[in-house]
C-alpha cells in the first residue's frame, strides 16, 4: 500500500508545536500541552458543525422546525441539549476555537485557555478532572500557547 501523503500536513503541523515547545519544557510536559489544544480544536469543530445543521433546521421555512424569530431561533441553537442529545460535547462560547484563536495573541490567553478547559470540564461532567488546565504556569513561556493555537487553527 503506498501512502498518499493526505496526512502529511497535519502530522507536519504536529512536529511543528512540539518543536515550539521543545526548547523550554521536556516531552512529558509538553505533549498535554499539544495534546489539549488539538483536543479543544476537536470537539469545537464538532460543535460548530452541529451548531450549522441546528442553525439550518431551525431557519429553513421549508422545514417543520423552522422558527421565524431570530431571538427565538438563536435561543434554540444555544439550548445545551441540542447538542447532547447528538452526543456532541457542549462548548461553552469563550471557550469555542474561534473566540480562542481571536485572542491568541492576547496577553491573557494562557488564563483563557485555563477557563476554557474549565468550562468544557463544568458543562460537560463525563470531562470532569480530565483536560489539561495548566496553561497559565509559570514554566509555559507566555507566547507559545497562542503561537500552538494559531499553528493548530491553521491545519484545519
Amino acid at each position: 500500500m503506498t501512502n498518499n501523503g493526505a496526512n502529511l500536513g497535519f502530522e507536519q503541523k504536529l512536529f511543528q508545536a512540539a518543536d515550539k515547545l521543545r526548547s523550554n519544557m521536556d516531552a512529558a510536559e509538553y505533549k498535554h500541552v499539544v495534546l489539549g489544544l488539538i483536543f479543544l480544536k476537536y470537539i469545537s469543530d464538532a460543535f460548530e458543525d452541529a451548531r450549522k445543521d441546528i442553525e439550518k433546521e431551525y431557519s429553513d421555512p421549508k422545514n417543520q422546525f423552522y422558527v421565524r424569530e431570530p431571538a427565538e431561533r438563536y435561543g434554540i441553537i444555544e439550548d445545551r441539549d441540542e447538542y447532547t442529545s447528538k452526543n456532541i460535547f457542549w462548548v461553552p462560547t469563550k471557550a469555542r476555537w474561534d473566540y480562542l484563536q481571536k485572542n491568541a495573541k492576547q496577553p491573557t490567553i494562557r488564563k483563557l485557555v485555563d477557563d476554557a478547559m474549565d468550562g468544557i470540564e463544568r458543562d460537560n461532567p463525563s470531562l470532569k478532572a480530565v483536560l489539561p488546565k495548566n496553561y497559565a504556569r509559570p514554566a509555559l513561556d507566555k507566547q507559545r500557547p497562542g503561537e500552538l493555537i494559531d499553528l493548530i487553527g491553521q491545519s484545519a
